[in-house]
């Protein structure tokens, strides 16, 4: 499972169908991080958990 910036999300599903695997799942988090606060990249981190596990544990 990867994370990826909502900036990058068209290039990430491009990159996933060239690489042989289209609908690859990873979690997105707000664009940019480089600018966040640590409460903000905290947040952030927390939001990519929360949807990995979702990602990792669906049926």
């Amino acid at each position: 499972m990867g994370v990826m910036t909502t900036q990058f999300i068209s290039a990430a599903d491009l990159m996933s169908r060239v690489l042989g695997m289209p609908g690859f799942a990873y979690a997105t988090i707000g664009h940019p991080v480089s600018s966040a606060t640590d409460e903000g990249l905290r947040a952030m981190a927390r939001m990519a958990l929360d949807q990995g596990k979702r990602l990792l544990l669906r049926a």
